[in-house]
């Protein structure tokens, strides 16, 4: 998709795919790569309302992978990481280009969408993020469905995403947060948006199997990763934050599990 100078792809990753029914469902009005983690490997490439897609299928896992793969081959100037549970609105391409180009120094944007809890209906109220700048003490509360990124600016800093974090690997969550993290320490200038590009209907999770002592000793593993020992002083605060969270295995063995997990380290 071109508008101007820049191009667009939209990276999407999903799992079991039969058929391109897909790019209906989020209704994909741009060029994209999709990769479809599934039990065969097949590469095709498809056109689609005008589009160029290229939909490959491997028998592998894991979602750092899966999107790493798709970074890899893709080749428009902004790629915009993508989810299959997104909807997204009409021409969010456009929107997405017109304002990388009123941000030209910015490398890395987050796009506002709204997300939805499981059978939940589509809300009235649209979830818009603030217009400013994003600082390491302000980046871990996005996911990557939000991200958008200049993709030679990725390439110069050799921004990947981890493999041993996220959906189908050795620590169940963390991957968006170490990549946004990761873009900030390689200099990367990084802004949240106003734009509104859709919304996300998040299905069962294969990843989340409630507050058990995993997810604690995950969640460990990933503050340790980020913040160094830093982690131990973050960690009664954040607990302190979700009560909630901490009900089913009681507070004090929550935060032991999530020292375990910063002490073990990836």
């Amino acid at each position: 998709m071109k508008n101007n100078s820049l191009t667009i792809q939209t990276l999407i990753s999903t799992m079991h795919q039969k058929d391109y029914s897909l790019l209906d469902k989020m209704n994909i009005q741009t060029d994209a790569i999709v990769i479809n983690q599934c039990d065969r490997n097949k590469i095709e490439e498809v056109e689609y309302k005008g589009h160029k897609i290229l939909w490959i299928s491997l028998k592998e896992r894991g979602i750092g992978l899966s999107r790493n793969t798709a970074l890899m081959r893709a080749t428009a100037d902004i790629v915009l990481f993508a989810d299959d549970d997104v909807v997204y609105e009409e021409d969010y391409g456009k929107k997405i280009i017109q304002e990388f180009e009123r941000y030209p120094k910015i490398d890395f944007m987050a796009f506002s969408l709204t997300s939805h809890r499981k059978g939940e209906s589509k809300q009235l109220k649209k979830i818009i993020l603030p217009s400013k700048r994003i600082y390491w003490f302000n980046a871990l509360r996005y996911g990557t469905y939000h991200f958008a990124v200049r993709r030679q600016s990725a390439v110069r800093v050799n921004l990947w995403f981890h493999l041993l974090f996220g959906g189908g690997t050795k620590y169940s969550c963390g991957e968006d947060s170490i990549f946004i993290s990761e873009a900030l320490k390689k200099g990367l200038k990084v802004r949240s948006s106003s734009v509104y590009l859709g919304d996300v209907f998040h299905a069962t999770s294969t990843w989340f199997k409630g507050y058990t002592e995993k997810y604690w000793f995950d969640k460990g593993v990933l503050l340790g990763y980020l913040f160094g020992v830093w982690a131990y002083v973050l960690t009664i605060p954040l607990l302190l934050k979700h009560p909630e969270q901490t009900k089913t295995l009681g507070f004090y063995q929550a935060i032991k599990k999530v020292y375990q997990g910063i002490r073990q380290g990836v």
